[in-house]
């Protein structure tokens, strides 16, 4: 047998005995799973012996350790789970507190390809000329096809003016094309309002759901209350989701006093969180696609249960999964799915989304936005009826 050029046997027999230790004491502690896998935790071992030995370069051992543990979480076949390395780790910690050093587009996943949902206005993205609906194809020459989403953020993201590659794909255009692109300090608002001219609707669009989004829906719903408001049209197309517990502090608003969703744990107990009872008692109508997904289907999926408004557009993505995100310490952590969550009315919607109670299809190319029209028209029945009655 022969070792990588080191000149020390002896190391790497020490970490042999101590990879070992490791291993018996996961089988004391869980006994039961490997002693029904013995021959596989005989080659676990193999393998870990002979990349450490024969591979052709040296490779450290927290690449190993890291290696397994994304192997662990990948068998799954769960795209939702992910380990989480130190780097994508903390881009995920920003994202979820809403303020970050990036590029200033809110991607997501559609039909195994990285595409842009929304590029915001004054970003790097945005004076490049990136539009929603473009696909990014690589990401420093990475090919981007069924990367999850972590990742991507993770590669995306990185220190302000640093640079990144991206290779923009867009329907119509026949090749695809390089875009290089500057890293600024982005903190953009996820909820935007305004009266729509000539009605008193007031127009409110959630992006994504993160721990700022409550407090500036207090904000936006105060300024359009100032300017009289008397119905709304809630925007949750091309909303990814986000913090669950963000989507029930906004359900307030909108949703009657009772459940606005059900976590039903592997366990077997339930959660519940409520609405408080404190909506607007307004009018009002929802708009969303198939790009509306996670926290952004609990929340449409309460307003639809407890006929709180009307939903008008496309169905929804379909992720009526939870993932809980667990600390794993030395920087990394795990995105683990842990529950599913039903509406109020006890649907599971996974993989099966929300049919919206006025369908209005929305074409690529529309020069109208036909979804929002047809949400106006019926705030301004039920004004006219209130107004009547």
């Amino acid at each position: 047998m022969s070792f990588y050029e080191d000149g020390s046997r002896s190391r790497v027999g020490r970490w042999l005995v101590a990879l070992a230790a490791v291993l018996f004491l996961i089988f004391v502690v869980v006994g039961g799973l490997f002693a029904v896998n013995y021959k596989n935790l005989g080659n676990l071992i193999k393998v870990v012996s002979l990349v450490r030995t024969q591979y052709l370069q040296p490779v450290g051992t927290t690449t190993l350790v890291d290696g397994a543990m994304r192997g662990i979480v990948e068998s799954l076949g769960d795209p939702y789970s992910v380990y989480l390395d130190p780097k994508t780790y903390a881009s995920l910690q920003e994202q979820i507190r809403g303020s970050f050093g990036g590029l200033g587009i809110l991607v997501g996943l559609q039909d195994h390809y990285l595409t842009v949902a929304r590029a915001y206005g004054g970003t790097p993205a945005q004076k490049a000329g990136i539009k929603k609906g473009d696909i990014i194809t690589r990401i420093n020459g990475r090919d981007a096809r069924d990367i999850d989403l972590e990742t991507a953020i993770g590669l995306m993201r990185g220190p302000v003016g640093t640079t990144i590659s991206l290779t923009i794909a867009r329907k119509g255009v026949p090749q695809p094309w390089n875009v290089e692109l500057t890293r600024e300090e982005i903190s953009v608002p996820t909820v935007e309002g305004k009266i729509i001219p000539g009605t008193q609707i007031g127009y409110i669009a959630i992006s994504q759901f993160t721990e700022k989004t409550p407090q500036e829906m207090d904000s936006v719903v105060a300024q359009l209350k100032s300017q009289h408001m008397r119905a709304v049209l809630l925007d949750l197309r091309d909303n990814p989701g986000g913090e669950l517990q963000s989507a029930v502090k906004v359900a307030n608003y909108f949703v009657p006093k009772g459940p606005v969703v059900y976590i039903d744990y592997r366990s077997g107990r339930d959660e519940t969180y409520s609405s408080n009872g404190q909506n607007l008692g307004l009018p009002l109508v929802v708009l969303v696609n198939g790009n509306s997904a996670s926290a952004a289907e609990i929340l449409s999926g309460a307003i639809k249960d407890t006929r709180a408004g009307t939903l008008v557009g496309e169905k929804t993505f379909g992720k009526g999964i939870v993932q809980t995100v667990f600390d794993l310490g030395n920087g990394a952590g795990l995105k683990l799915t842990t529950a599913r969550y039903l509406t109020p009315a006890r649907h599971d919607i996974n993989k099966k989304g929300i049919m919206p109670d006025v369908v209005v299809e929305q074409p690529a190319h529309a020069t109208v936005d036909l979804q929002m029209q047809k949400g106006i028209e019926l705030l301004k029945e039920k004004l006219g009826e209130k107004a009547a009655a």
